[in-house]
């Protein structure tokens, strides 16, 4: 036992180095933010390049963030300062109240708050559902009214889409489509679901690039439930206004967006597989690089960043694998991974030695960290959010502790009963405490159980800490909810692949501590 405490105080100080380190750098800058899909991604790209050009100020983007519930609260907090929002959003999800009311109105309802909406971007990006070209013609569907005579269809709406008031709860009522069962899916994945016959219909935005293929229509909102989504701006009034410059960097984003043309940035992303910051830097520095203010880049073009590497698609990937981010992708991951798993080392250590001296109140412990084991991750992390009143790294570590708690602690608690009875017995003749029973001859000797533990935690919290990405905690979950949500595979992979690598890392790491203490 002596030779492993120097190594495990070296591993336990760097990390808690970069912990302390990692602290003051979540508050740097001004703070645009995104929700989870492309053209949110887009946007908040195009917003930080205007602020950096124009006010000449640091920007940080934390890139999609979560559901519109999620992003509103980051705004509220403080944790966030500006990101693009969409009328009939704000107007009906957020404020409940009426799509009709001005600007002003709603700014009114909005001050208490401290936030402000404003600067349109020019765009209407409406939801619809759309349906294969082809399906539609063969059983005459062209309305939304038209479904009611085809209530087989299979639908697939998105969860925000199912869960929000103004989707599909509203759109049932209104067109009298509640004989439908819908399944819930990520947007990104509806058209290739269409596409591969195993749905019918999905949810869309007037925007989506896919719809310019000539392959889908949209149904006519032939009723007029959907109300007006013209993109917006949503902002902190104490951040935005009180510097001057800000304010002529968001204006000049004024109505400079078309419905095609963002459409066709879309397209980059989406179908031309080029990155959202790569996609949104070429449109705005093109854009404002002559007098008329019109976008540079065609319509329908899609440029690559590195067009040689398409002729070897195993070049490409690594660029695109070691890009930019991947240094900070691998920081926040690291230090959310180890400052949860040596927390849950400290505390989970201590409680499994009190669930073994304390059997009867300890199987209420091992009962209630059973039960958090249960709770769906991103469930966990939506309440941890509301709990702390924050969003990203801290909802992110405590849930990750929570779930790292309980085999540790089962690994302490069957390691400390499986020492020989008879050992415990001469220690006990030989004069030895609880305590000095305890340290220097039960826990030495249960140690394989403990570190069997430790590593199911390890492989758990790192295999976990992907989904805290869609949260705003970062770490290799950014690329694969990115991915996601734009239908990328191999920025899927440029996220899952690390977060593997690293969890066998983490793994080998915690098998040599092990073999150097033998």
């Amino acid at each position: 036992m002596k030779k492993i405490q120097p190594y495990l105080i070296v591993v336990q100080a760097f990390f808690t180095l970069l912990l302390l380190l990692s602290l003051p750098a979540q508050s740097q800058g001004f703070i645009v933010a995104s929700k989870r899909f492309t053209e949110s991604y887009i946007l908040a790209e195009v917003i930080a390049n205007s602020i950096k050009d124009k006010a000449q100020i640091q920007v940080q983007i934390k890139q999609g963030m979560g559901s519109t519930g999620i992003v509103f609260n980051a705004l509220k907090e403080g944790e966030i300062d500006l990101y693009p929002e969409y009328w009939g959003t704000l107007t009906q999800e957020i404020l409940k109240t009426d799509s009709k009311q001005s600007l002003e109105q709603i700014n009114l309802m909005l001050l208490p708050m401290g936030l402000k909406a404003g600067y349109f971007l020019g765009f209407n990006n409406t939801y619809a559902l759309a349906i294969s070209s082809g399906l539609a013609m063969r059983l005459n569907i062209h309305s939304i009214s038209d479904l009611q005579a085809h209530p087989n269809l299979r639908m697939g709406l998105s969860q925000e889409f199912l869960a929000r008031q103004d989707g599909w709860t509203g759109l049932a009522k209104a067109y009298d489509l509640n004989a439908f069962k819908p399944a819930g899916l990520e947007h990104g994945l509806g058209y290739q679901a269409i596409e591969s016959n195993q749905i019918d219909l999905m949810d869309a935005y007037s925007t989506d690039p896919i719809l310019a293929n000539g392959k889908m229509d949209l149904l006519k909102d032939d009723k007029e439930y959907f109300s007006s989504y013209q993109a917006i701006l949503l902002y902190r009034i104490s951040a935005v206004e009180s510097d001057p410059k800000i304010l002529i960097a968001l204006s000049s984003l004024k109505n400079s967006l078309s419905e095609q043309m963002m459409q066709s940035l879309n397209a980059r992303v989406e179908v031309g597989r080029e990155s959202p910051a790569f996609v949104a830097k070429s449109y705005y520095f093109s854009s404002n690089s002559n007098d008329s203010g019109l976008p540079g880049p065609k319509i329908g073009t899609v440029n690559h960043p590195n067009t040689a590497s398409l002729f070897n698609p195993l070049t490409s990937f690594i660029d695109s694998f070691l890009n930019y981010d991947f240094l900070r992708l691998t920081y926040q991951h690291t230090i959310l991974v180890f400052a949860s798993l040596l927390c849950a080392i400290f505390l989970g250590i201590p409680i499994g030695v009190w669930v073994y001296a304390k059997p009867v109140s300890g199987r209420y412990v091992l009962g209630v960290m059973g039960v958090i084991q249960t709770i769906p991750a991103l469930a966990l992390l939506s309440f941890l959010i509301l709990l702390v009143h924050s969003i990203g790294f801290l909802p992110a570590f405590i849930a990750l502790l929570l779930y790292a708690l309980l085999p540790i602690i089962e690994s302490t608690h069957s390691g400390l009963l499986l020492v020989d009875p008879a050992v415990k017995e001469a220690s006990k003749a030989l004069g030895a405490g609880f305590l000095i029973q305890l340290i220097k001859i039960e826990l030495p000797l249960c140690r394989p159980s403990l570190l069997s533990g430790i590593q199911v935690a390890a492989v758990w919290t790192t295999g976990t800490a992907t989904i805290a990405a869609f949260v705003g905690a970062g770490g290799y979950g950014e690329r694969i909810a990115q991915g996601l949500s734009t239908n990328n595979t191999e920025l899927m992979l440029e996220g899952a692949l690390p977060a593997a690598l690293f969890s066998l890392i983490v793994r080998v790491l915690i098998s040599s501590i092990g073999s150097r203490g033998k």
